[in-house]
């Protein structure tokens, strides 16, 4: 379907809440690229979002994210959800693509008309998301899913950005690797509402598992509020898979009697709006004068002709001129 005018918009949302894969794959596509016709698909999605279960995954490589994502998916469909999973992989320097290795692991449920699966490219975004990942998951929502887990890219510290994301985040460990002490430097026990330690058939498992108690325990928290969970897994063999399923839903009732989710959710809606309204307002900037107003604040930046601060003002009394 070539997706030229406004008016195929309703048509192509139809068809993804009818269920029909390729719709919401074109629709994510056209997330992806940033597609002129952006704000006319969103405005058609927006009366079927808001009320999807939104799971973050994140961890170190070889945690075993994707198994346990895997098994996770395998879980909410004996259940009755309708699941959506969004993996994001390490794009290419080059091509801007990504391996799409986490849909590879995922093939068990490439038949089942109620998962739908997507490998999105981080494009050199850091935080372990894609740019494109608040308005994809808005997607799903829209196409009907229950339940959308939000897979990381799994590099390093840093992927704290799906707290910001997810109604629960998921932080998996693995003995070993050294998360315990990896977890204190990066600030992951701040996002965390379920640790899961994966692997645990193996060496060091009960010492990681007392390590992570006892920085909860070192935490310091008011009266009410959360204590995040310790469960203890072997994805690969889908052992303890209903332990984090049981943890999640323990989480999600805290959410709601705590009024948390809904607070959590207009977080994530004011975060989209800013990204949203940043993006413009840099489109903006660079066509003033064609780019060339830019570019000459910046040669007189680097000449030391002008502070960036007065620069930055300029460019601002340009904006609002223009408006």
């Amino acid at each position: 379907m070539s997706l030229r005018r406004s008016r195929d918009v309703p048509e192509l949302v139809e068809q993804a809440r009818a269920g029909d894969h390729r719709a919401v794959a074109r629709l994510i596509t056209l997330v992806e690229n940033g597609d002129e016709l952006l704000p006319e698909i969103a405005a058609a999605l927006a009366p079927h979002t808001g009320h999807a279960q939104v799971i973050g995954l994140t961890g170190s490589p070889g945690v075993g994210k994707s198994t346990t994502t895997n098994e996770l998916v395998r879980e909410l469909r004996k259940q009755g959800h309708r699941v959506g999973v969004l993996a994001v992989d390490p794009s290419s320097p080059f091509t801007g693509g990504a391996i799409l290795g986490d849909r590879v692991r995922m093939q068990d449920h490439a038949t089942d008309p109620g998962v739908y699966i997507r490998s999105m490219s981080s494009r050199g975004h850091l935080g372990g998301l894609g740019a494109a990942t608040p308005q994809a998951v808005r997607v799903l929502e829209g196409a009907g899913c229950d339940v959308v887990l939000v897979e990381t890219v799994g590099v390093g510290q840093a992927e704290v950005e799906v707290a910001s994301l997810a109604d629960t985040t998921l932080v998996l460990l693995a003995p070993g690797m050294g998360d315990a002490i990896q977890a204190v430097k990066a600030g992951i026990l701040e996002i965390a509402d379920v640790f899961v330690v994966n692997k645990a058939d193996r060496d060091g498992a009960d010492n990681t598992y007392r390590d992570i108690q006892g920085m909860i325990a070192l935490g310091e928290r008011g009266p009410g509020e959360w204590r995040p969970q310790v469960v203890r897994a072997v994805a690969s063999r889908a052992e303890g898979i209903d332990d984090i399923a049981a943890a999640i839903d323990k989480h999600r009732a805290w959410l709601v009697e705590h009024g948390e989710l809904r607070g959590r959710r207009e977080k994530r809606a004011a975060a989209e709006v800013e990204a949203i309204t940043l993006g413009r307002l840099r489109a903006r900037m660079a066509s003033v004068r064609d780019g060339s107003m830019l570019r000459e604040l910046a040669t007189a930046v680097a000449a030391g002709e002008l502070s960036p601060y007065a620069a930055a003002d300029r460019l601002l009394a340009s904006l609002e001129t223009e408006t």
